[in-house]
């Protein structure tokens, strides 16, 4: 995954969408929509989290982790991997593992199955050029030429299934923070406005990446959200595949949210229990933290959810002793298990 991971809208429009909600509360579900009907409206004026569960992906590779332990009758790891398994986590959609031409069956797959179980998916889009530029553990991704299709797929896939539950997507872990260590600012600012457009205009919730507390400061950060096309998402993620608090996540993400007009973001908190260290890849001693949960009534102003955005038991690259990244690391997620109480 990504190195540093160590991962107002027009007034009459959320006007209307204020008149749809109260219009409809005494006949709807909690997100204001007929059971069995499309969510109406713009996708970024509502926490997608606020009424429902989570998804997780019964095919992810913690839940083949848990089955392969279940087989060899390892009753410790089946235990934690299939409690890792069952907890919301992202769902990474990488070029290398779903590209053009079949990424959106998996995406269909997937809403479906969220549809179904009338949870929100939480969708990780990873494809964009040179995309660790600053790490090195996770590189590729497409052609400036391929990106903006290959988005387009995701898209039409969410379109087309018509899903009455919020589709929420992270729009390129590391892209911007790292863009302005690898100048390349003008190409990434390019390639994750016109993937926010595209998203958004298939209703998907997006939140674009905002690096963490202990990376690019928010005044460096804040422009190139802004151009990126961040008014038109639902706002930003912060420690996506990274170990930073809660505490100083909150604190630097309503920094940046208030030089973003009040721009509402997501914590990825898979990994923080026991906080950072100078290590950013893999480092020992870590533990699972807070679990994926809407904002309780009284938290900071702007925070929608704690979310495991990066998978906890994938490592981030051949470092420290890790498989490649994105790769189920077993013997991690047993230590983090130990480390967290479970």
């Amino acid at each position: 995954m990504p190195r540093r991971l160590a991962p107002t809208r027009l007034l009459a429009l959320s006007l209307a969408a204020a008149s749809l909600a109260l219009t409809l509360v005494g006949c709807s579900g909690s997100d204001g929509a007929p059971a069995g009907e499309r969510p109406q409206g713009d996708p970024a004026a509502t926490n997608p989290y606020a009424d429902r569960a989570g998804y997780a992906d019964p095919g992810s590779r913690t839940a083949q982790a848990a089955a392969r332990a279940k087989s060899e009758g390892d009753a410790e790891a089946e235990r934690v991997f299939s409690r890792l398994a069952t907890t919301p986590q992202g769902i990474w959609l990488t070029p290398e593992e779903y590209p053009a031409g079949s990424v959106a069956a998996f995406v269909t797959t997937i809403v479906e199955g969220a549809d179904d179980a009338d949870q929100v998916p939480t969708f990780v889009v990873y494809g964009i050029p040179d995309r660790d530029c600053s790490g090195g553990f996770s590189g590729g991704g497409l052609t400036a030429d391929q990106y903006g299709p290959w988005v387009q797929e995701i898209a039409d896939a969410v379109d087309a299934a018509a899903p009455s539950v919020p589709i929420v997507a992270v729009v390129e872990p590391d892209a911007l923070a790292s863009a302005i260590e690898c100048d390349r600012r003008e190409e990434r600012v390019r390639l994750v406005d016109d993937a926010v457009t595209r998203l958004a205009d298939a209703g998907v919730t997006t939140y674009l990446d905002g690096g963490h507390s202990h990376w690019i400061e928010p005044q460096r950060l804040a422009p190139l959200l802004r151009k990126a096309g961040v008014e038109r998402s639902r706002g930003f993620a912060t420690n996506v595949s990274n170990y930073q608090t809660d505490d100083d996540e909150r604190a630097y993400a309503e920094q940046l949210s208030g030089l973003l007009d009040g721009a509402h973001y997501i914590i990825d908190t898979g990994r923080n229990g026991n906080g950072s260290t100078d290590e950013w890849c893999n480092p020992t001693g870590r533990a699972y933290g807070t679990d994926p949960a809407p904002a309780p009534q009284g938290d900071a102003e702007h925070l929608d959810a704690s979310v495991w955005v990066k998978p906890p038991g994938e490592s981030d690259g051949e470092c420290g002793g890790g498989p490649p990244a994105g790769r189920f690391w077993p013997e991690r997620a047993l230590e983090m298990s130990i480390s967290s109480g479970w």
